[in-house]
């Protein structure tokens, strides 16, 4: 049965492919270590060939995951918090006076969608404080300033468009953007956390395509985070399909080994109602667990922002 691969995550991406018999994919490098309860996988696409078998842009990208982070471990969310600011800082590769903007995307009003917004409102921002900051920590304070833009549908402007506006007037650095993201794994939904430096795509991963923010539109580097939040309903049906195809033997196995992948897509056409299709999928506990992970990647970013402040415990910090 040929499933298509409805993901945000190049990781998911990727092992998605190799599962399906592609093996080595050219232009694509990757591994995979194991810190802790956490696993970090590192995908790069390194040309067009890697770009046009992923369909992802070339560059970097970081994955922490931990099934742990659903079960609201304290120690876990600190260890990913000190993991993230570890390798935010590795792809920022920035001067310690250099300013960064901080870009929350997405709907506040939209618990699955907040996750840009809520960072924002934990980030430390200290561009505003210039000479004002004593003496003993202004040496350890990154200039920072953030900003959540809202949505098209908020604003009326897109928000590529705002964010360029900004970074016109205000020259950062470097941008880090935060968004929330799909998975095509009910598992991976706020146990994640995929990094890169090819920027973002606001909105991609439910289907609505916006201008794109990264160094080419916006002339600085451009590192995006995010968290899957959300899978679509087709491929948890896709998936449920593959499970029975690949099931015990019985009736069901039998009429399933029998479609080949046209058949297949045009009996979940006719099966699910044209509305499934843009369905979107979210655990019934979202509120609090985008609160646990907003903390963690705020920590995280606060954690390689500002490295001379916050220590080991990073989310007691900034608490």
């Amino acid at each position: 049965m040929g499933r298509s691969v409805r993901s945000d995550l190049a990781a998911e991406v990727h092992a998605f492919l190799r599962e399906g018999g592609a093996g080595e994919i050219p232009g694509v490098r990757w591994r995979e270590e194991q810190r802790g309860a956490v696993t970090v996988t590192r995908v790069e696409i390194l040309d067009r060939r890697g770009e046009a078998a992923m369909g992802k842009a070339p560059g970097t990208y970081v994955t922490l995951e931990s099934s742990q982070l659903r079960r609201r471990d304290r120690q876990v969310q600190e260890a990913v918090a000190r993991l993230l600011a570890e390798e935010l800082a590795g792809l920022l590769r920035l001067e310690s006076d250099a300013l960064v903007l901080v870009v929350g995307l997405g709907n506040w009003n939209a618990t699955p969608d907040a996750l840009g917004p809520r960072v924002v409102g934990s980030i430390l921002v200290t561009r505003h404080l210039g000479e004002f900051a004593p003496r003993e920590v202004a040496g350890r304070l990154r200039p920072v300033c953030a900003v959540a833009p809202g949505v098209l549908g908020l604003t009326g402007i897109e928000t590529g468009e705002i964010v360029r506006g900004i970074v016109d007037r205000v020259r950062p650095a470097a941008v880090v953007a935060v968004d929330a993201l799909a998975s095509r794994s009910v598992a991976r939904i706020t146990t994640t956390i995929q990094l890169t430096d090819a920027g973002v795509r606001p909105g991609s991963g439910v289907g609505n395509h916006r201008t794109e923010i990264d160094r080419e539109t916006l002339g600085v580097p451009v590192t995006a985070l995010g968290v899957p939040t959300v899978v679509h309903a087709a491929t948890i049906v896709e998936d449920a399909l593959e499970r029975l195809r690949e099931g015990e033997d019985g009736p069901v196995r039998t009429a399933l080994a029998g479609l080949d992948q046209g058949e297949s897509r045009r009996l979940l056409r006719e099966v699910l109602p044209p509305a499934v299709g843009d369905l979107m999928v979210t655990p019934k506990e979202i509120d609090v667990l985008m609160d646990d992970l907003s903390r963690v990647v705020a920590g995280g970013i606060n954690g390689a922002l500002h490295p001379g402040i916050g220590g080991e415990n990073l989310l007691r910090y900034w608490e």
